[in-house]
């Protein structure tokens, strides 16, 4: 593993497995060990690499000086310096689940001749997407309420109380498989409340900059994209609507379209082999 300085993400790999790479970029608020169940299924064929974002899992915040805001155009130049750093530049295929959906794609439009597949995994959708105005005092202000939550102590008492209640209300099983002490490590922090508020703080800008990709930047004609929707198995509205919206994604992107059932939005927990199918199928 390479040396990263503060404020880098810090690569789960050390080269597990053999053969082409993959990366597995989690949504907001995941940690690398979020993909625990779905590695066993691709060390046999795949290099894996893992890696939290600044302020998730173990890595450093972002260091105050610049405080760059998070962006898409940012974060797949963070993906490339990860695999860079790794010695790892032959094309890869990348994964994103949810808010890294973005991440993800807007590395394959920029990075086509190091994008081996695409999948998103129960990825965002944002049609359309408008910004909300005044972007920096936004960022501004998610750093001011994390950093006075922290002062009082917030995350350290509420955390990983709160990361279990938003992993057992993602999966159609109701509970969270991640390791006690990595929770209670990872998300008594108040770098990971921070990360957490900037990258919502900035999602519907990061849509927006995606939106302008698709536009400027188009995929490499014989790229394999694949999405990858949660589907809980409930024929309610909210659930056709969502499928619906991930049948439109993937119509955009070209990409094959696959539902697993049942399973909720943390696709990993519930559907890990279906997950690492979808990998594997495409490269």
């Amino acid at each position: 593993m390479p040396s990263l300085q503060p404020g880098h993400p810090r690569a789960r790999s050390g080269r597990p497995g053999s053969g082409p790479v993959c990366l597995l970029s989690g949504g907001l608020g995941s940690s690398w060990f979020d993909w625990d169940l779905v590695v066993p299924f691709l060390t046999p064929y795949r290099t894996v690499v893992r890696f939290d974002r600044p302020g998730y899992g173990l890595s450093a915040a972002e260091p105050a000086a610049g405080r760059p805001s998070p962006t898409a155009v940012g974060e797949a130049g963070r993906i490339r310096a990860v695999l860079d750093g790794l010695g790892l530049r032959e094309p890869c295929t990348v994964v994103g689940h949810s808010l890294a959906g973005f991440h993800v794609e807007a590395f394959a439009r920029l990075h086509p001749e190091r994008t081996a597949g695409l999948v998103l995994v129960d990825g965002s959708v944002e049609a359309a997407a408008r910004p909300y105005p005044a972007p920096g005092a936004r960022d501004l202000a998610a750093r001011a309420v994390a950093g006075v939550a922290t002062a009082l102590a917030v995350p350290y008492l509420l955390g990983p109380t709160v990361r279990r209640a938003t992993a057992r209300m993602s999966t159609v099983r109701r509970e969270d498989l991640a390791p006690a002490p990595l929770v209670r490590h990872c998300y008594r922090t108040g770098r990971a409340l921070r990360a957490l508020l900037r990258e919502n703080g900035r999602y519907l800008d990061t849509a927006a900059e995606l939106d302008e990709l698709r536009r400027s930047r188009p995929l490499a004609e014989d790229l394999p994209v694949t999405v990858l929707a949660a589907d809980d198995g409930c024929r309610t509205r909210r659930t056709e609507d969502w499928l619906a919206r991930q049948r439109e994604l993937a119509a955009l992107l070209g990409a094959d379209f696959r539902s697993t059932a049942p399973a909720g939005h943390l696709v990993m927990s519930d559907r890990p082999d279906a997950v690492a199918s979808a990998v594997l199928d495409t490269h």
